[in-house]
């Protein structure tokens, strides 16, 4: 019994010795310790001085013993949605990320053309060479219309001081291809006074007219009281009519027109002016003064090239010189006496004064002088809207705004 006593009495002292060891070590060389190298150096030694059947772990005291804290860090992942609670209990709602609940596979579009698409189809979708060339030009045109605003709505009227050089008609073209392409909603108002027939190039769907606006506006509380209005079209512009009655159309002045115009820009981003053939009645003035963009419509012939020059010269002399620089010319081919005129002279004559000129080339269902089908159209008078319309929205996208 006196040999066993011995014995525990030599493998405490032995322990307590070892746990001294270890403390003047993580005191000498506490790196070591914390990379666990001292650690595992001074158990090779401990381990060569007792078994593990030697040593009573009762034998030693709880204050002989250090204690270290450690804080595991959760392996970091591509995935930013919040760690899921433990034991399955109630989540909160920042669990509902969009990493979690979208499935953000890429959908592959075919390709567009004839035979982009038969290549495709025929290699059972392993080959996409992408879209013909005429494809991809249709594409980035529809990108330059569809460019968004920020702000205010913008305001581009369309005037010429001689009729019957297709003023209306441009008007309509230039809505539809804005229209059929653009996110937002777009507006034609017919401010001619002179009995303006804008409203007949579309599909009328109500016998409202500007007069009503006004005498309505107070009852106008959203867009849809505002939508009964007008008339809509195929492509989604939206016309609002003139008076018939040249009379009623005539005592449509500035302030019936700024209360439209308020209105409209409720609703509207693009707001379409189809204004009279003078450029002096009481409605051009606060259609100039709230323009981010002008379009003036001139014919082929030598007289109306003249006329839509003196236009801009009498805009210019009138203190709007900026719009003047702004302004777009859209040449319309199919007016008499076009095909005797050089018309690479005139519009060398106007690109030296305004930002660009389009032409309108001659289109059996714009001659008629009734409803125009946008689908309808010949394809050459298309691009030519879409091109007008590409150039508008350029101009007035970063416009302040008078």
């Amino acid at each position: 019994m006196a040999r066993a006593k011995n014995n525990d009495s030599a493998a405490a002292q032995s322990a307590e010795d070892a746990t001294a060891d270890n403390k003047d070590a993580a005191q000498d060389n506490p790196q070591a310790v914390a990379s666990g190298e001292g650690a595992s150096t001074d158990s090779a030694e401990h381990d060569s001085v007792l078994d593990e059947h030697q040593v009573d772990p009762s034998a030693i005291g709880s204050d002989q013993v250090d204690s270290h804290s450690v804080v595991l860090e959760a392996p970091v992942t591509g995935d930013k949605s919040p760690a899921r609670p433990s034991g399955g209990g109630p989540e909160a709602s920042g669990m509902l990320t969009e990493e979690r609940l979208l499935d953000h596979k890429k959908t592959v579009e075919p390709p567009e053309g004839f035979f982009q698409r038969m290549l495709y189809e025929l290699s059972f979708h392993l080959i996409n060479v992408g879209d013909s060339r005429a494809v991809r030009a249709r594409k980035e045109l529809s990108a330059r219309i569809a460019r968004p605003f920020d702000g205010d709505a913008r305001y581009v009227p369309v005037l010429t001081r001689k009729g019957g050089v297709g003023k209306t008609t441009v008007t309509t073209l230039l809505g539809m291809a804005l229209a059929e392409v653009r996110d937002d909603r777009v507006i034609a108002i017919d401010a001619n006074p002179d009995r303006g027939t804008l409203s007949e190039r579309v599909p009328r769907s109500t016998a409202a007219t500007v007069r009503d606006v006004v005498k309505l506006i107070a009852g106008i509380r959203g867009f849809t009281d505002f939508a009964e209005l007008v008339s809509k079209d195929k492509t989604r512009l939206h016309v609002l009519a003139s008076d018939t009655d040249p009379q009623l159309a005539e005592a449509f002045d500035e302030d019936d027109y700024n209360v439209v115009a308020d209105a409209a820009a409720r609703y509207y981003s693009v707001i379409l002016t189809d204004c009279g053939t003078g450029v002096v009645h009481s409605v051009m003035k606060p259609t100039l003064e709230r323009a981010d963009g002008l379009v003036v419509v001139s014919g082929g012939s030598i007289d109306e090239a003249r006329l839509a020059s003196e236009t801009l010269t009498w805009l210019e002399a009138n203190g709007w010189n900026d719009l003047v620089r702004q302004t777009i010319v859209v040449l319309n081919t199919a007016t008499q006496g076009t095909n005797v005129v050089k018309l690479e002279e005139i519009e060398d004559h106007f690109l030296s004064r305004v930002r660009d000129v389009v032409r309108i080339p001659y289109d059996p269902m714009l001659a008629a002088g009734s409803i125009i089908e946008w689908d309808t159209l010949s394809p050459l008078t298309r691009l030519a809207a879409r091109d007008l319309a590409a150039l508008v929205v350029e101009g007035v996208a970063e416009s302040s705004g008078r």
